[in-house]
């Protein structure tokens, strides 16, 4: 491993996040990878939480384990601040760029409460996606411009988000088509 290097070589992750209508639906694939070989063919990176009784759905890229660590630090600002997902992922990225420990973390996270889309990262950023569309991840420009491509037509974001994901499978070795799709819906 050479210094610049500080996972063993782990990929693979397709994330996306379409928002159209009264729904915002994050999509992710199964795979993860280690160099050339496929490790596991099901992992779930797409989750909803309900701290406070309010809904969000995150998805994540990067070190398993770090994104687990920031779904909870994530979880933890929810319950601080039900039913604010803007303050609570601005709180998150304050604390990941600034904390010594959480600094180090090597993950990406797409959120949603049905409102709002934010991709969360590292370096302090949380970001609202033009064209209400987002995507992380190996496979995440094939899959941004797929979507992209879709969005003006008449499917929906559950429709665009799964194609989407499978042309990015198809395109991208470290994306696979086993797909973990969550749906939540604007109650505006």
């Amino acid at each position: 491993m050479t210094e610049t290097t500080k996972s063993p070589g782990w990929h693979g992750t397709t994330i996306v996040g379409v928002k159209k209508g009264s729904k915002v639906v994050i999509a992710g694939d199964g795979q993860v990878s280690l160099g050339p070989t496929v490790i596991k063919g099901s992992a779930r990176k797409v989750r909803r939480i309900s701290p406070g009784g309010h809904d969000v759905v995150c998805g994540f890229a990067g070190s398993t384990a770090d994104a687990f660590t920031l779904l909870e630090r994530l979880e933890a600002k929810l319950e601080a601040t039900p039913g604010q997902l803007a303050k609570a992922s601005v709180e998150l990225a304050k604390d990941w760029r600034m904390d010594k420990y959480l600094r180090n973390l090597e993950a990406m996270l797409i959120v949603t409460d049905g409102t709002d889309l934010f991709v969360i990262t590292g370096a302090g950023d949380v970001l609202t996606p033009e064209n209400d569309i987002a995507a992380i991840g190996s496979g995440g420009n094939f899959a941004l411009a797929a979507a992209r491509a879709m969005m003006d037509g008449k499917k929906d974001a559950e429709t665009i988000a799964r194609r989407a994901l499978e042309i990015a499978a198809e395109i991208c070795v470290y994306t696979n088509g086993n797909m973990t799709v969550e749906v939540i819906e604007n109650d505006a």
